[in-house]
């Protein structure tokens, strides 16, 4: 099974481009910083990755200010480069101040 949940704030959004099939296409880069429990340890993670949306994900994405905070789901693949992973965002949703993890509907 390939699905990512994260919640990171966009730290930057390229310019929206377009697949060679006309689909739009949003570059943008996400920053992570979270506290996990690990070998009995708290420990701070921080994160930054790359990550893509398609089509109808991609024009609400190119709308969300950059450092806006999101919850977003995907999959993760290689770069075009095979240099790295990039996410690719099938959805998101604004971080709630509920910890309910239930997904309803999409932003």
């Amino acid at each position: 099974m390939n699905h990512l949940l994260l919640t990171a704030s966009i730290a930057e959004l390229k310019a929206l481009r377009y697949t060679p099939a006309g689909l739009p296409a949003q570059d943008l880069v996400l920053e992570h910083e979270s506290q996990v429990e690990e070998a009995g340890q708290s420990r701070l993670v921080k994160a930054t990755l790359r990550a893509v949306a398609f089509g109808a994900v991609a024009e609400r994405m190119r709308q969300q200010a950059v450092g806006s905070s999101w919850r977003f789901a995907g999959f993760v693949a290689n770069q075009r480069a095979g240099k790295g992973l990039v996410l690719h965002v099938q959805e998101f949703q604004p971080v709630s101040t509920e910890s309910s993890g239930a997904h309803h509907g999409r932003t």
